[in-house]
């Protein structure tokens, strides 16, 4: 049952005081309107969520049993495929430099037997997306509770409210507003932040059809790991299933409703990952990323569901989870160590799936629900923020890999993990032997005759047409699985939804031209973030940048100097010495030294608008939006227009601001122990001694401006001050 003091109309429609015009809200107060009294959560629902022991027998859970045949062949074209392509690509490389073998080609053929493995199992995995099972949605009873749940640190609040809002109207609509409630689980630091979080949950559960709950943690422990953690052990048991969102993502209800069927249908699920599809990228880069996404992503995702099986992976986000076995089997631990490899969990979602599917539950990719979005990181210097974070949490699951109980496709999906940071700086070590060796061959003299007294000479043994194909073969294995997207899109309606064959085409091949300028520098700055985590240099945790700016010329300037000046350089010496290489490292090259232009040009919402106009990186979602992104966006707009943009003022002199904060604030932050309230306090004495609400603002510390937005009395106090 909905908690009364909740407030929770049954029509999909605003409330009255919501149709109010945006210029009369800010005199509801002068009007005699009041806003409803509501408690922050419900009813607290505890769960135990114990820590896990790495080196201990899993929790008991399903039994696992045998994976299905079509899953047994497609690991087999998966990894095996891999593992064939590697053998005979380094057999081929090992005949191209002939019998006598130096040290830097031996260094040179293990490098490439890597690489060579690396692009023939992406390859393999989509090949083995044929095999991907065809899925269901059960039309039984399903009476289950759902919680979506939506962590947030210091984010675009109207983006997120708006988002929330259209998905509460659709599951209103598709039947699922009896049975769900959402929940804004707030890790935010910033007084000015939450201030508008606040305002904006606060209006988001004036216009939502469904319940809506708001938590902000003051310990941020575990990230957001522990604010899912904290959410789980304190009102667990309230529900039997969670749908987890990112800040900036969003499931359509009947995906929702689907998902929830298919967990309810088959009692050992203990979660179903959705494939996202990128929406709503502005600039070039994001657009880039997000037609790539959509279309070479679901064949993609075909493949990793197909050898995935049941042991499938976690992503974080667009994900529905059973609340009890999440509990029985995902208490993370903080690691031992100090940061990069020690501390709290990072890439937990990882860690999270492997756990669940060492205790026996399935964890599945369903490939074929698309009603599923999230945002694209607008520029490459924030990806490259982004992926900071990511390798550091990816490079900590070497400690983890080995662990008790994991199933070989869970360290498959650590491994791949890893890889796709490593990838990088073994890239780099490639192309530095490569020349090393070229340099060697220039600046020294062969010997003929290494022995005393040899009748014959020892030709130099080098085999350049062998050395073409195994490269002609590299790139067939890197593009071939971009054309095979292409042609599946050719036959469905997503290529005429995108702007037609030609259109999609022309767009491939510009995403193709600009991807290959811009990973040599995702290289080099990926390489820069391994050496720093290995070094000991921790990533931090700051939010997120959801919509990015063109950055100016002296901050890429900055960022890619080196760039330009180790493609210079190198082009400088080639051309003198070695022109023969500009061949095949004039890509590379290029792309270093067109790197600040390819970085600032590519995060531009002019070139952006300018791609769209002519057709190139069209989605289906921009052509078409989709209803729930369209009422998000409108929401978004809607709400934004009555949130606080200048700090905390607004909440002494506007009474319905501080209603609606006092809505949402704890009320029985008085109790407890002094030394756990100690910022609340000295705010309480400073509050006392000042003269004016600008002088007690003044007088207050970030953490005390946080202990007045979390105490009501505080806050009464500070509005009683004069203005």
């Amino acid at each position: 049952m909905v908690s009364q003091a909740q407030h929770v109309t049954p029509d999909p429609a605003p409330s009255a005081a919501a149709n109010l015009p945006l210029s009369e809200e800010a005199s509801w107060e002068a009007l005699g309107i009041e806003l409803p009294e509501a408690q922050a959560t419900p009813p607290e629902a505890p769960l135990d969520m114990p820590e896990q022991d790495f080196r201990a027998a899993p929790p008991p859970g399903p039994r696992a049993g045998f994976p299905s045949l079509r899953t047994i062949l497609a690991r087999l074209i998966a990894f095996g495929g891999a593992a064939a392509i590697a053998v005979i690509g380094w057999q081929q490389m090992d005949q191209a430099f002939g019998a006598n073998v130096t040290f830097l080609q031996g260094v040179l053929l293990v490098l490439f037997g890597l690489t060579f493995a690396w692009v023939g199992f992406s390859f393999c995995s989509m090949v083995a997306g044929f095999l991907a099972p065809r899925l269901t949605t059960p039309t039984g009873p399903n009476t289950a509770r759902i919680a979506v749940i939506m962590p947030v640190y210091n984010e675009d609040s109207a983006a997120t409210a708006g988002l929330l809002a259209a998905l509460a109207r659709d599951l209103y609509r598709v039947g699922l507003g009896e049975r769900t409630e959402i929940f804004v689980l707030s890790d935010s630091r910033k007084p000015a932040a939450v201030f508008e979080e606040m305002v904006a949950v606060s209006r988001l559960r004036d216009i939502s059809p469904v319940p809506v709950w708001y938590r902000r943690r003051k310990n941020n422990k575990g990230r957001k790991a522990g604010n899912v953690a904290d959410f789980v052990s304190r009102w667990g048991g309230r529900y039997e299933q969670m749908v987890v969102l990112d800040a900036d993502s969003v499931m359509g209800a009947q995906t929702i409703k689907a998902l929830s069927a298919r967990m309810n249908a088959d009692p050992a699920v203990g979660l179903i990952q959705t494939m996202p599809m990128l929406v709503g990228g502005q600039t070039i880069f994001a657009r880039l990323t997000q037609f790539a996404g959509r279309v070479y992503g679901p064949a993609i995702a075909r493949g990793v569901a197909a050898w995935s099986g049941n042991s499938g992976n976690f992503w974080g986000h667009n994900a529905i989870i059973r609340v009890a076995a999440f509990a029985q089997c995902c208490g993370l631990p903080d690691l031992p160590g100090k940061p990069p490899f020690g501390g709290a969990v990072l890439s937990h979602d990882f860690v999270e799936a492997a756990l669940l599917r060492r205790a026996g539950w399935k964890v599945r990719l369903d490939h074929d629900l698309r009603d599923s979005f999230e945002g694209s990181p607008p520029t490459l210097l924030d990806m490259a923020v982004r992926e900071r974070r990511w390798a550091q949490g990816n490079l900590q699951h070497a400690r983890l890999i080995f662990s008790r109980g994991f199933t070989w496709v869970t360290r498959a999906h650590f491994t791949i993990g890893i890889l796709g940071f490593l990838m990088s700086p073994i890239w780099l070590a490639m192309i530095l032997v490569g020349l090393a060796l070229s340099a060697n061959v220039l600046l020294s003299r062969p010997d003929y005759f290494p022995q005393t007294y040899q009748l014959f000479p020892e030709w130099p043994t080098f085999d350049p047409v062998r050395m073409l194909w195994l490269f002609v073969a590299a790139m067939s294995f890197l593009l071939v699985p971009k054309f095979i997207g292409l042609f599946r899109a050719w036959l469905r309606p997503l290529a005429r939804n995108s702007g037609g064959p030609v259109r999609l085409l022309g767009s491939a091949l510009f995403e193709i031209t600009l991807s290959a300028l811009i990973a040599p520098v995702q290289m080099l700055i990926q390489t820069r973030q391994i050496y720093d985590i290995l070094r000991g240099r921790d990533s931090g945790w700051e939010a997120q940048v959801r919509a990015g700016q063109m950055p100016p010329w002296s901050v890429v300037l900055r960022r890619h100097a080196l760039h330009v000046v180790l493609g210079v350089g190198t082009l400088v010496v080639l051309s003198l010495f070695a022109p023969w290489q500009l061949v095949w490292l004039s890509p590379i090259l290029a792309g270093l030294i067109l790197s600040p232009m390819t970085s600032r040009w590519s995060a531009s919402p002019v070139f952006g608008r300018w791609a769209r106009r002519h057709g190139l990186l069209v989605t289906p979602e921009e052509r078409d939006p989709p209803e729930i992104l369209t009422a998000a966006n409108a929401l978004d707009y809607r709400i934004s227009g009555l949130l606080p943009r200048i700090g905390l003022d607004p909440l002494g002199r506007d009474g319905v601001m501080r209603a609606r904060v006092l809505g949402l604030a704890q009320p029985d932050t008085a109790r407890g122990p002094a030394s756990a309230r100690l910022d609340a306090i000295s705010a309480e004495a400073k509050l006392v001694h000042a003269a004016t609400q600008a002088e007690a603002l003044s007088f207050l510390t970030e953490a005390e401006k946080l202990a007045l937005l979390e105490d009501r009395a505080l806050i009464e106090r500070f509005a009683a001050l004069p203005r």
